[in-house]
């Protein structure tokens, strides 16, 4: 059974998801404040935490960076903030995910699935060798992808975005840890690159570069792939 650590200062808030995540199988902590979800966080050992980043007590982006230091526990934010600028820090902060309020049940439950599955292939479980969503197969270990059977040329940056993405299905990568990531810290804000990269990449691999299905764009953030 899967123990996820839910920080928010509502209590009904809290009642509900520990009553409704039972119901789905989880073992669920909850906690009221940063103090307190650290030193959850710290001692049990959840296999997946989700954050609140208004806490009373500490900022959620500071619980996220301490947590951080010592811990890769899958993190989902959520949170009532609805700017970009407050996801993006939470994300660059090292949170998996983001989930804004009001937000339904079976939304949260498929953020947790996409979480277990990360944690899946990096705790113990087989790494992911190649992806195939129809459209197109990651060969990841032979480092080659093909698309209705046909070979598809990538430049070496193009091939390290869409590593890094398949990577991570369902996770928003942010602009800043792409171009950090692939180009190195001093390009943190030629997002431009980023948007003739992923351009190029769905002339590629897309069936309809327009209307993307797998490479998608989270408008001010991003990039996301869906399998």
């Amino acid at each position: 059974m899967r123990t996820v650590l839910v920080v928010d200062d509502e209590p009904q808030l809290l009642r509900a998801l520990q009553v409704n995540l039972h119901a789905e199988g989880y073992q669920v902590l909850t906690a009221l404040d940063g103090t307190s979800a650290l030193q959850y966080a710290a001692s049990n050992h959840p296999d997946v935490i989700v954050l609140d980043l208004g806490l009373p007590d500490i900022n959620g982006v500071d619980v996220i960076t301490k947590i951080r230091r010592s811990s890769s526990t899958p993190i989902i934010v959520l949170s009532a903030r609805h700017g970009s600028a407050d996801k993006v820090r939470a994300l660059d902060a090292g949170a998996d995910d983001y989930v804004t309020k009001p937000f339904g049940l079976d939304e949260l439950l498929a953020r947790l699935r996409v979480a277990e599955r990360r944690l899946s292939t990096s705790d113990g479980g087989e790494q992911v060798k190649a992806v195939d969503v129809g459209d197109f197969e990651v060969d990841l270990a032979s480092q080659k992808v093909t698309r209705n059977g046909a070979p598809v040329r990538l430049t070496p940056r193009e091939w390290a975005i869409l590593q890094l993405l398949v990577r991570n299905p369902g996770r928003l990568i942010t602009q800043q840890q792409m171009l950090t990531r692939i180009w190195g810290p001093g390009y943190s804000s030629e997002t431009h690159y980023l948007r003739v990269y992923m351009g190029q990449l769905r002339r590629k691999l897309e069936a309809d570069p327009a209307r993307p299905r797998h490479l998608l764009t989270e408008a001010g953030m991003g990039y996301r792939f869906e399998p």
